[in-house]
Parts: structure tokens; C-alpha cells; sequence
């Protein structure tokens, strides 16, 4: 409330209330105005020099700080890219191989990565160079180990199908053959002994008796069982994961097992006998993997040791008597 002023009547004796003219409006209304702008002047000079505040050389500092920061972060990315390197590495050439699943390339492990507009927001701030490399050193590696994270994913699945990938491997010998005399020949160019010139026999011979007990050597399912030109009566069994094979040249055609049958390592599927293009009683098998013949020699790990794997070689590169 704006305060009133009177002042003492002597003629009547009473106090009248004086009103200010616009002159004096004025002038207190300009005293007030001075007040305010010096009282707001000490404020600002009282709290320029006794408050701190950020100055320059702290901006500077604190801009340096961050800088260095940044290159600290720069180097730790290039040490875990080397990591992640070293791991992609022993995915590609190990861990891949022994499950037998195709290495990733360097596009699929790269891929979606880039673009020309990514960084365009980062370049008008200080240190732009800097930041545009760790960032894209960040968004790499974030790529690249979700797609480690993804091969690892499908290399434990590949691991729960190991146990049952490998009872499909061939990996014993068809015939009883523990002290191996009944190895005859083996894989590779040999004399053919109807026609007296070097053949490529695709399969490793057995000698043995007539009904001589015949075992799958894996899991699969009977292809086939009948006669085959140049083989005889023949079973081919499909183990599945690209694995089959074949044994020639058996006693007739009452097969023990039939086509479309399942069978597992080391049941009995046929006998022995000398069908076929044969110069005696024996067995004739073959290992062919994802269409291509393999040497069978390779393929009886659940038989032999090392010392029996050795002895296997020679004999059966010993350009042996050949029975087909």
C-alpha cells in the first residue's frame, strides 16, 4: 500500500492530507531506480570475484581430459577387435572344422556394415576425425560379435548332433579282422586281375571263407540290396551326413537285410561270397563320401590303435593279390 502524507492545518485545526505533485512523483520513483541499479551493481561485483565459475583454461582442461579419454577408448577397441580376431580365427579353422561346418567369410561376418550418410552428424564437432574412428570402431565390433555370438549358437547345436553324426561315420571294419590278416588290397591303381592292366580299385578287399558274417560299419538305412554289374549281389547302405557304403560281391541273393531297412554298426547284413567280376571268395568294400570314393583305410578309428592304423597302410599299399 503506497503510504500518505499529511500535514497540520492551523486554521482548522485538523491535519489535511497532502497529495504529491508529478515532479516529485518523478524523483522518487528515479531514487528507487538508482538504488536498484546499485545494489544490482555490487551483487554482480561481490559474486564476479568471490564465486567461482568455470573459466577458459578449465574448458580447455576439461576438453583436453576428454580428448585423451577418447583415445584411451580408441585403443581398448583396437585391443578387443584383435581379441575378437583371434576367437574368429579359432571359430574359422578349429572349432568349425572339427564339427565339420563351413567357415564364415570375412562379407558375412562384415555384413550390413557402413554407409556413406552414417557419421555425417559427428563431423561438425571438435575432433570429428576422432570420433567418426571410434564409432565406427564401436559399430563394428558390436556387428561382428553378433555374428560370433550367432556361430557359437550354431556350433552348440552342431555339438548336440555330434553324438548322433558320429554313430553314422563309418568307423569299423566290415569283416571280424582284429589281427588284420584278412586285409588283401587296398585303395588306389592296382593290376586288375580279369583284364591284366592298372585299374583304380575305389575300395579295399578282405579275404575270408565263404558265409563269412558281414557287418554294417555305421548307422544308416539299406539303399539298396541286389545285383550289380561288376559287383555281384551288393548292399549299399545311406548313413546320412553325405555317407554311404557299399559291400560287393556276396554269397547270393538271399540278403539278410532288404531295402528301406534301418541298421546300426556292427549288425550283420549279409555273408560273404564270390559273386560278380571275382577271382575268389572275399569282401569288397567301399566308403564314399558326398559322391566321392574316400580311402577306407581312413575310416576304421573304432578298430584300430595307432600301431594297427600303421600296419593297416602298409598292407594295404602293399599291391597285394586283388580279387576284383
Amino acid at each position: 500500500m503506497r503510504k500518505a502524507y499529511y500535514i497540520f492545518n492551523p486554521d482548522t485545526r485538523t491535519y489535511d492530507r497532502v497529495y504529491p505533485n508529478y515532479a516529485q512523483k518523478f524523483l522518487t520513483n528515479l531514487r528507487r531506480f538508482l538504488l536498484f541499479v546499485i545494489f544490482g551493481g555490487i551483487s554482480f561485483f561481490v559474486f564476479h570475484i568471490f564465486i567461482d565459475k568455470p573459466t577458459i583454461q578449465e574448458y580447455e582442461t576439461e576438453n583436453s581430459q576428454l580428448l585423451a579419454q577418447y583415445e584411451i577408448l580408441s585403443k581398448r577397441l583396437d585391443d578387443a577387435m584383435a581379441v575378437l580376431g583371434d576367437i574368429q580365427q579359432r571359430d574359422d579353422n578349429l572349432y568349425r572344422v572339427m564339427l565339420n561346418a563351413e567357415p564364415y567369410s570375412p562379407e558375412q561376418r562384415t555384413a550390413g556394415y557402413g554407409g556413406t550418410n552414417r557419421y555425417d552428424d559427428l563431423l561438425a564437432m571438435d575432433n570429428a576425425e576422432l570420433l567418426v574412428e571410434t564409432t565406427q570402431k564401436v559399430d563394428m565390433l558390436e556387428k561382428q560379435l553378433a555374428m560370433q555370438i550367432k556361430s557359437f549358437d550354431e556350433l552348440v547345436a552342431l555339438n548336440d548332433d555330434a553324438d548322433m553324426r558320429l554313430r553314422h561315420i563309418p568307423a569299423i571294419q566290415p569283416i571280424s579282422n582284429r589281427d588284420l590278416k584278412r586285409t588283401a588290397s587296398g585303395y588306389g591303381y592296382r593290376i586288375d586281375p580279369v583284364y591284366k592292366v592298372p585299374k583304380f580299385h575305389k575300395g579295399m578287399d578282405f579275404t575270408c571263407d565263404l558265409n563269412t558274417p558281414v557287418y554294417a560299419t555305421a548307422d544308416g538305412v539299406v539303399e539298396f540290396a541286389k545285383w550289380q554289374s561288376g559287383y555281384g549281389y551288393t548292399v549299399l547302405i545311406d548313413h546320412g551326413y553325405g555317407y554311404k557304403t557299399r559291400y560287393a560281391h556276396l554269397i547270393d541273393q538271399n540278403f539278410i537285410v532288404k531295402s528301406g531297412q534301418k541298421v546300426v554298426r556292427g549288425e550283420m547284413i549279409a555273408l560273404s561270397g564270390n559273386s560278380g567280376k571275382s577271382t575268389g571268395p572275399h569282401l569288397h568294400y567301399e566308403v564314399i563320401v558326398n559322391g566321392e570314393h574316400q580311402n577306407p583305410v581312413n575310416y576304421y578309428f573304432m578298430d584300430l590303435d595307432a600301431d594297427g592304423y600303421d600296419m593297416m597302410l602298409q598292407m594295404a599299399a602293399n599291391h597285394g593279390k586283388i580279387y576284383d
